[in-house]
């Protein structure tokens, strides 16, 4: 078995770079004044290029799969020796924060850099389009990689009428070789994802560090309201067939369900509305739905109750509904092994072991049908996410990168 060579680059460095890092890529926008990151658009492009860069200096060869992952590795000592993915992605919601997605490509980075030839390859991925902004879903670069990615979802338009295929071509993917993604029969070690916590629990527990339990269960659909557009001046009150009414009394009996839950969370996070004149009588209007659970049976149970919500109201008011699933993922329970490693590197470099579970969706949900997945979690300032505000201490990025050093060796032993 190889020794574990670990190079010397103190850790306040490497934390540094890090962040450098992040700030730089945080700089790279589809928009001036904001960061928005999409799928498919050219700073996907410039980002992608970017960390290649950096992989490259990291000793790392570099390729971008049909599915747009960039993906850097380092070969085993021979040949058929297993490999160990890391990696989160660098596509970002609109109006972004710096970290979420980019924090955990760079500290995996930085920490296979950091550490010499091991037993075993590596690869750093930056999966694509895993917040799913553009087209309403997500996970595509994972899923892929995964051998789970429904081709159907291929054709769906964004708002400008570009399909996910088309945006796959303009960004070095190829729609039609999707199916040569999959790794799946190949030997791997399992997957390893960092990220910044997306809630407050590690800073109210005074934690930098922690170890993800397990990934809540989502579901994304949209329900189109359809009416009749008309004058806002001249068509009567009781003669309307307003869309966007329909679907804002839908929105609240969402915000009323999740509240009434425990444990669920249930979001409207966008209306598009037409033809979305302040004179005229909206004639359609879309609402995204988010709802996730820890229980799928939870989860599963409000989603058909909203979706009877729905039409109910689409009767009441005499509008049709169009329901589109857009996305449906189980809970994901992490590996047991790689979870363990985790939490006893954090205990050996002195860090308090905090285990709680994620709300939030993330690459390790699609992994989880290929391989053995764990998460580790950094604090994040007043657990604000999807947001310019969020924000790490310099301190944690250090103790990030420690601890997944030390899980690569502990998995060389």
């Amino acid at each position: 078995m190889l020794a574990v060579v670990v190079h010397d680059v103190p850790r306040e460095l490497s934390a540094d770079v890090v962040l450098d890092r992040c700030a730089a890529l945080a700089a790279i926008s589809d928009e001036p004044e904001r960061l928005t990151r999409l799928f498919g658009g050219e700073a996907m492009r410039r980002a992608h290029e970017q960390v290649g860069a950096w992989m490259r200096e990291a000793g790392l060869g570099v390729r971008t799969d049909a599915a747009a992952n960039l993906i850097g590795r380092r070969e085993g000592p021979a040949p058929g020796a297993p490999t160990l993915v890391l990696g989160s992605h660098l596509d970002t919601v609109a109006d972004a924060g710096a970290y979420d997605g980019s924090l955990g490509v760079l500290v995996a980075l930085a920490a296979v850099e950091r550490c010499g030839p091991l037993p075993y390859a590596v690869e750093v991925v930056a999966f694509s389009d895993e917040e799913g902004v553009r087209f309403g879903t997500a996970y595509l670069g994972s899923r892929a990689f995964a051998g789970t990615f429904p081709a159907e979802l291929l054709d769906l338009a964004d708002a400008f009428g570009v399909t996910m295929a088309e945006a796959l071509r303009t960004c070095g993917g190829d729609p039609d070789a999707l199916a040569g993604v999959a790794r799946a029969g190949e030997p791997l070690l399992g997957y390893v994802e960092v990220h910044i916590e997306q809630g407050p629990v590690l800073e109210a527990r005074d934690a930098p560090l922690g170890v993800v339990s397990a990934i809540a269960g989502a579901t994304r659909a949209e329900a189109r309201f359809v009416g009749r557009a008309g004058h806002a001046g001249t068509v009567p009150m009781d003669a309307r067939r307003d869309a966007l009414t329909g679907a804002a009394e839908w929105a609240l009996a969402v915000e009323a369900t999740g509240r009434a839950t425990p444990g669920l969370v249930a979001t409207v996070g966008a209306l598009q509305v037409e033809p979305g004149a302040p004179n005229v009588v909206a004639g359609a209007a879309a609402a995204t739905l988010d709802v996730r659970h820890a229980e799928d049976a939870v989860r599963e149970h409000a989603v058909a109750a909203l979706r009877r919500s729905a039409e109910a109201i689409a009767a009441a008011r005499g509008l049709d509904l169009v329901w589109t699933p857009r996305l449906q993922t189980p809970a994901v329970r992490v590996d047991g092994r790689l979870t363990a490693l985790l939490g006893e590197s954090i205990t050996a470099a002195g860090y308090p072991l905090v285990s709680l579970p994620s709300g939030a969706g993330h690459d390790a949900v699609a992994l989880a049908d290929l391989t053995g997945v764990a998460m580790l979690f950094v604090r994040c300032a007043g657990g604000v996410s999807h947001h310019p505000d969020e924000s790490v201490e310099r301190a944690d990025v250090a103790a990030a990168i420690d601890v997944l050093c030390a899980l690569l060796r502990r998995l060389a032993t």
